[in-house]
């Protein structure tokens, strides 16, 4: 079918470019083939349109085949309309297909602006992770992460985060990305008589590795990658197996400063990222800011 759509519209461009006909054509085409397949409603004006910007925008399609098909039309579609970078489409397209979302998560993807924010949590992986799974790791971790979903104000607590992360999991996990399973909330770790307490355990299938995930409601401090690093031990002597690949941290803190950050990471052995979360909900933060003016206005 997108060959047959590619074609159409290849052919519409190559008609408007020989004989410099307007979009008339179109109309006239989209009429025709009504005409002679009344049972089909695929060819209509906009869609042909549609056909016309798809041929226009992979004019190499019989070639480069095998990528754009993983997805369907109507992907196609949202994506030329959503996202003009040929880079950017890309990279949707290659999620796309890999994560099998449909439609309308793939649009959520692009409205929360997952291109820019892929890859680019603050780690040491490079350092501490061999060569053939660093930049796998790196490519799995984001910065920053959008918990909108949360329907939360700026002043949230972490246990209030962390509660509702637990509730809407499966919105959660799509935020992480494909390959984690949920291990557990406050999972307990006993060490040397004392019980600790992790925020967030999960199981990587495509790393093969544990990953905590510890949450902080303020601003980094480098105390917090202490912490952190401590987990990831924890879990290497108390869980993991001799298949299983280092355990990796990852530190979600409301907001962060990169050089803190650097220096709180310079030296340590264990991987681990570093990234802020968004908790930007346009309506409550208006609800605050009344809330706030009203209390002013009493006091």
């Amino acid at each position: 079918m997108l060959t047959l759509y590619w074609e159409i519209g290849n052919s519409i461009l190559e008609k408007q470019t020989q004989n410099g006909w307007g979009s008339k054509i179109i109309d006239l085409l989209a009429s025709d083939l009504a005409k002679n397949f009344p049972n089909n409603s695929g060819f209509s004006v906009r869609n042909l349109k549609y056909m016309r910007a798809f041929a226009e925008a992979y004019p190499r399609f019989p070639i480069v085949q095998v990528p754009l098909a993983q997805i369907t039309w109507y992907h196609h579609i949202s994506l030329l309309a959503k996202v003009k970078d040929t880079t950017e489409r890309a990279f949707y397209i290659a999620e796309t297909a890999k994560n099998e979302w449909s439609r309308d998560v793939m649009l959520l993807q692009i409205q929360s602006k997952l291109y820019e924010r892929d890859g680019k949590a603050l780690n040491n992986f490079e350092c501490t992770l061999p060569d053939y799974q660093s930049d796998l790791v790196k490519s799995i971790f984001k910065d920053p992460y959008n918990f909108d979903f949360l329907m939360l104000s700026r002043k949230a607590k972490e246990v209030e985060i962390e509660n509702l992360l637990t509730q809407k999991i499966t919105d959660f996990l799509l935020e992480l990305g494909k390959g984690f399973a949920f291990i557990g909330r406050q999972y307990k770790v006993e060490i040397d008589d004392t019980d600790y307490k992790i925020d967030l355990l999960f199981y990587h299938t495509v790393l093969h590795a544990y990953v905590v995930i510890e949450l902080k409601a303020g601003e980094f401090m480098p105390e917090y990658v202490s912490k952190l690093n401590f987990y990831i031990s924890a879990i290497d002597d108390k869980l993991k197996t001799p298949t299983d690949e280092p355990t990796i941290g990852l530190l979600l803190c409301a907001s962060k400063s990169n050089v803190k950050v650097e220096y709180a990471m310079r030296g340590l052995t264990k991987p681990l990222g570093v990234a802020s979360y968004e908790l930007e909900q346009l309506v409550k933060e208006n609800i605050d800011k009344l809330n706030e003016n009203n209390e002013e206005e009493q006091g």
